[in-house]
């Protein structure tokens, strides 16, 4: 099935990439901190929307829609070098979730995937490294998130492909050189409302989760 939106965290915000349908459905009124326009085919428009976002802390959402989605999202592509990493929503058997603290934020496994790799090799292989497990069932696939950020002074768009997994193990080992501080098993419904310090994409990942179970 063709995609019919994108959505793309922004330091945080989400950016919006859609049809003229796609748009009305999402709902947003055009406003000091709601953007919502039609691409007009121009990759410098792209650019001082991220622009924006990274410089107005009050943008609360970027809505931008083309008729022609397949083209919208190549060009917005184009303003960044484009990684792909891998990564699991684990559980063990009592229906606990993984979580891990790194870097002031919750987390879970995830990591670019190798030359040679799918999707699913290097999301069961970040899950071993990261968190010591050694007994990984890979399940379905759950959701794909995007998001960006500056290394080196460049733009990196991460798109992230994750999976259910399970395991029978409760012992855990963090992976310190990848600045993993504390790993948890929590509730994850119970935990989500308890508005951890956690990013917007791995929000949407164990909601997506939690929907599949």
């Amino acid at each position: 099935m063709r995609q019919q939106k994108y959505k793309i965290y922004i330091n945080g915000t989400p950016v919006f990439l859609t049809t003229a349908a796609g748009a009305a459905e999402l709902g947003y009124e055009p406003g000091k901190t709601n953007y919502v326009a039609p691409y007009l085919g121009k990759k410098k428009m792209i650019r001082q929307y991220l622009d924006l976002v990274d410089k107005n802390k009050q943008v609360q959402n970027v809505v931008l829609y083309h008729d022609q989605l397949d083209a919208l999202w190549a060009d917005f592509q184009g303003c960044f070098t484009v990684l792909e990493a891998a990564g699991g929503y684990v559980r063990n058997d009592t229906g606990e979730l993984l979580v891990f603290f790194r870097r002031d934020s919750w987390d879970m496994p995830k990591g670019k995937i190798d030359p040679g790799e799918s999707p699913e090799q290097a999301a069961k292989r970040e899950v071993q490294e990261e968190t010591g497990l050694k007994e990984v069932e890979l399940g379905s696939f759950l959701i794909h998130t995007y998001h960006s950020y500056r290394q080196n002074g460049e733009k990196i768009l991460k798109k992230t492909w994750w999976y259910a997994m399970r395991t029978g193990e409760s012992a855990v080992i963090p992976q310190v050189e990848e600045d993993i501080e504390e790993i948890r098993w929590v509730d994850p419904v119970a935990w989500l409302r308890s508005e951890p310090a956690v990013y917007p994409n791995i929000r949407e990942v164990i909601e997506a989760g939690l929907a599949g179970v």
